[in-house]
């Protein structure tokens, strides 16, 4: 078991956080999620209680409050320093207080300083955020309730850090979950990774209804929650009424707008794939990928998982383009110096140093192989795709966003949280930064699929030239605060704020149009809205777009040559103007009511976030200290190998990575998934050959397979045709994953030119199946 970080009483007793309630309010897709924290101090003396805790990274905290006894303290929005400082004084003074703030290094780690407790005495504080719901890749829209925080990666390099994190194999609170969804759509279901009661509707159209997580859950793994509407690809336009009390002008005193774009794609582009591009795969190698991808009997390590995900991956690419791929940890390596051309040699290479990758690179760090990837040069004609897997174990993860950003006109990135405790803040800003699309792998959820779906969204045709029109009336303008989009893809919504400003004696509604080109076609939507909205909202939209400005204003201040003075000023006015919460602010909240002085010298607890130690992990047998693992250092390392392979090694001394000793590289066992076997054998130019393996997939002898052949096909097409019959007849629930494996298999036979339909027939009477031409598209 791991001890628990901080200052803790002699008998290193549990921290008294007894509870945790959640209420989950959707509407359309926004929610607005409040969570009630209950904790006593059941110390004989004075306590200080620290709770280190992750929210989703676009979240926007807008409430926080704490009731002790019969009194609530209502906290409000200060600059971050004045914040602390105010705690400060009210704590050493034995005033009650309490303070919340972001990460300096990670917007969706946020650190609650319960502050001075009295020896008995119960606390409950309550945190309200608002956020916009994710959608993934089945239309559905996704909530995650995190639990798990996992220690950051953190080179000694560096000072800074996100706020140390405590780990434990108990978690001594409880969690309950309510939700209520409403929408001018209609609910088709809601579905969640954890046990829920039955969806109760309360209107005869089904656009409201209420779900509740089942009594008794333990907090010990992440709470997703994913919400299924029957038109979800409707557009919608939702504008907001200012605050009264708030001056006109200015963003929470003015009308707020917010349009939700997701377009269905024609079923012809779907089916348009590109021939061109440039891949490059980077897999997270440190010790924590060495972890299981679930808690089950029958689950892979996470190494193991992207092994096969990189197979797969290999083998649906398409002809001519160049690729790449680059293990990271405390160091990283590439297996080419460059992107080389993809081609049965270059594949064969490549698949013969994934069956060697393991989880031996150490720690995480991830910004130098993305420096590296950036500073080669793009080729021509082949628009660069990058997919990044990662558990998400980082530190820097705002100057991993802004490195990405600033190459968003050269690259689109996809990525891949592996496992409970991956950071949304780091997966989902990556994505969105570069125009990409995200997907966590959590639970049961294999790999593969979800990776597969996110290659298909990279080789379909991109929207591009994208304008924003609007039409109001005289008086009227429309202020964009959303920054302006650049791409669009099948699967992704695109979601723009903006303020409506002045009045219009005349017209009471606007509209916006939106075009854009999709293979060359012009593609237009047109929204009505209002200009005089009625209902109370509780100025959710505000918020959130007073989050998209803060969030632009935060790039902005990082990158060289800004006013960092003058822009962090205008956070701030803007944080405390909106009640939302930001890197310069945070919420701060006294009891000056509290008349008794509390006595007694005062102690510190440091409340456990739920992260569920692997067996796996214990292989390594490193030192742990307060849920990190120490670790002896790599001296600094920057060479070029006979085989013209790029190393580069952290300089550290005492850097604290996740794996000791450099285990010896072994072959990968065979691989027991029969997709997987088959898969495998296939030439890069999407053909099989007949040999005893691919019968062996059949479950048949060379022979067999053989002497079914007729003379006049050839052994290569007489295989691939039986590859493609056994993946459509007996492996069709796995289509999303073998997919462009077929699609190559079928240009490479219809590029023979032979007849085949008596070999169809062979094929299924070998197999016992009946498939046809047209099903396999040959």
């Amino acid at each position: 078991m791991v001890n628990c970080c901080g200052l803790v009483s002699e008998k290193n007793e549990p921290v008294p956080l007894k509870s945790i309630s959640v209420e989950l309010q959707v509407r359309d897709h926004v929610a607005s999620v409040s969570s009630c924290l209950q904790y006593v101090n059941e110390e004989e003396r004075p306590l200080e209680a620290v709770f280190v805790f992750p929210l989703p990274a676009d979240a926007a905290v807008c409430h926080f409050s704490a009731r002790i006894g019969e009194q609530e303290i209502v906290a409000e929005v200060q600059d971050k320093q004045s914040a602390r400082d105010q705690y400060d004084d009210a704590v050493s003074s034995g005033q009650q207080a309490f303070l919340l703030e972001e990460s300096e290094e990670s917007s969706d780690v946020f650190k609650l300083s319960v502050g001075c407790l009295s020896p008995g005495q119960k606390a409950s504080i309550t945190i309200v955020y608002i956020i916009e719901l994710s959608v993934q890749a089945d239309d559905a829209l996704r909530f995650c309730l995190p639990a798990v925080l996992n220690p950051r990666y953190t080179p000694a390099v560096s000072a800074a850090g996100v706020p140390e994190v405590s780990s434990a194999s108990v978690i001594p609170y409880t969690l309950s979950l309510s939700v209520e969804v409403r929408s001018s759509d209609r609910i088709s279901k809601l579905e969640s990774s954890c046990p829920l009661d039955p969806l109760e509707f309360l209107d005869a159209q089904h656009t409201h209804a209420t779900v509740n997580l089942t009594a008794g859950h333990r907090f010990d793994k992440d709470v997703e929650l994913f919400l299924y509407y029957e038109n979800s690809h409707q557009p919608s336009a939702v504008v907001e009424a200012g605050a009264s009390a708030a001056p006109s002008g200015s963003l929470m005193g003015d009308p707020a707008l917010m349009i939700s774009l997701y377009p269905e794609f024609p079923a012809d582009v779907m089916s348009s794939l590109a021939s061109r591009g440039e891949f490059i795969f980077v897999v997270d190698r440190s010790g924590s990928m060495d972890c299981q991808m679930h808690h089950g009997n029958d689950a892979q390590m996470r190494i193991e998982s992207a092994r096969d995900t990189l197979l797969l991956l290999l083998k649906s690419l398409p002809m001519g383009c160049y690729f790449n791929i680059y293990g990271f940890g405390s160091h990283f390596e590439s297996f080419f110096p460059q992107s080389v051309v993809y081609s049965e040699d270059t594949m064969e290479e490549a698949l013969k140093r994934v069956k060697s990758m393991s989880a031996d690179m150490g720690g995480t760090e991830i910004l130098q192989p993305l420096k590296h990837i950036y500073s080669q040069p793009c080729y021509p004609d082949h628009p660069r795709q990058l997919f990044i897997f990662t558990d998400g174990e980082v530190w820097n993860t705002k100057e991993v966003l802004d490195l990405v950003k600033s190459h968003v006109y050269s690259h689109r990135c996809f990525s891949f949280g592996i496992g409970e405790g991956a950071s949304t803040a780091l997966i989902t800003g990556m994505a969105r930064e570069g125009s990409g699309h995200a997907q966590f792998i959590t639970g049961t959820d294999r790999m593969q699929p979800k990776v597969m779906q996110s290659l298909r969204f990279a080789l379909q045709p991109a929207v591009d030239n994208i304008s924003v029109d609007w039409t109001v009336p005289e008086g009227v303008t429309v202020d964009m605060l959303s920054p302006s989009i650049n791409t669009l893809f099948q699967g992704q919504r695109a979601l723009i704020y903006a303020q409506i400003k002045g009045q219009s004696s005349g017209k009471k509604e606007g509209a916006v149009t939106v075009k854009y080109k999709l293979k060359d076609q012009p593609v237009t939507n047109q929204l009505q809205f209002t200009l005089q909205p009625t209902e109370d909202t509780g100025l959710t939209i505000h918020r959130l777009a007073a989050r998209s400005v803060i969030r632009s204003l935060e790039l902005e201040e990082r990158a060289e040559g800004a006013d960092a003075e003058n822009v962090r000023k205008r956070i701030v006015e803007l944080s405390v103007q909106a009640g939302v919460s930001s890197a310069h602010t945070a919420f701060i909240g006294i009891n000056k009511d509290h008349n008794q002085t509390v006595k007694g010298p005062l102690l510190q607890r440091r409340v456990p976030v739920a992260h569920m130690l692997q067996m796996s992990m214990m292989q390594c047998q490193p030192m742990r200290t307060c849920g990190m693992v120490v670790q002896r250092a790599r001296p600094m390392a920057l060479q070029m190998d006979f085989d013209s392979t790029m190393h580069y090694s952290m300089a550290s001394s005492n850097s604290m990575i996740e794996c000791d000793d450099e285990s010896d590289q072994t072959e990968a066992e065979p691989l027991k998934d029969p997709v997987l076997q088959l898969v495998s054998l296939q030439k890069a130019t999407g053909c099989w050959e007949l040999n005893a393996s691919l019968a062996a997939v059949f479950g048949k002898t060379e022979d067999e397979v053989n002497n079914q052949k007729t003379a006049q096909v050839d052994g290569s097409v007489w295989a691939t045709v039986l590859a493609l019959i056994w993946l459509y007849a007996f492996k069709s629930d796995q289509q999303v994953e073998w997919q462009f494996v077929a699609m190559k298999a079928a240009s490479w036979v219809r590029s023979q030119k032979h007849s085949l339909s008596q070999c169809v027939c062979d094929g299924n009477a070998l197999l016992g199946c009946q498939v046809t031409e047209d099903m396999l598209g040959i």
